[in-house]
């Protein structure tokens, strides 16, 4: 079993920048995809951003495409979200996610982070 813990959420104004971190415990991320998924007060949680686990293949919400980026270092164990160019409708928290399948029919959940983006 994984543990998965996020850091870096915070306040920041619109169009400024934050790099999330998903640290992994437990078991190597590269047993599992990896991926980055957020809810909004009010709205149901969505997907944001996935990476293959050998690192070769990320997938990322229309959304944010462009934006954003995943990445994975495995000798940290540890899984990151850059985001760029951020907007007020970013604001949520964001939880890190582990599955052995792409589409995360089951997967391990952190405990989430707070991104705020203010106008």
């Amino acid at each position: 079993q994984v543990q998965l813990v996020e850091s870096g959420g915070g306040l920041v104004q619109a169009g400024g920048s934050l790099r999330l971190s998903c640290a992994a415990s437990g078991r190597t991320i590269s047993d599992y995809v990896m991926g980055w998924f957020r809810q909004a007060p009010g709205k149901e949680r969505e997907f944001v951003a996935s990476i293959t686990s050998s690192g070769g293949i990320t997938y990322y919400a229309d959304s944010v495409k462009g934006r954003f980026t995943i990445s994975r270092d495995s000798a940290k164990n540890t899984v990151y979200l850059q985001m760029n160019s951020l907007k007020p409708e970013d604001t949520a928290a964001y939880s890190c996610a582990a599955d052995t399948n792409r589409i995360f029919p089951r997967p391990y959940w952190g405990q989430g982070t707070q991104v705020t983006v203010s106008s």
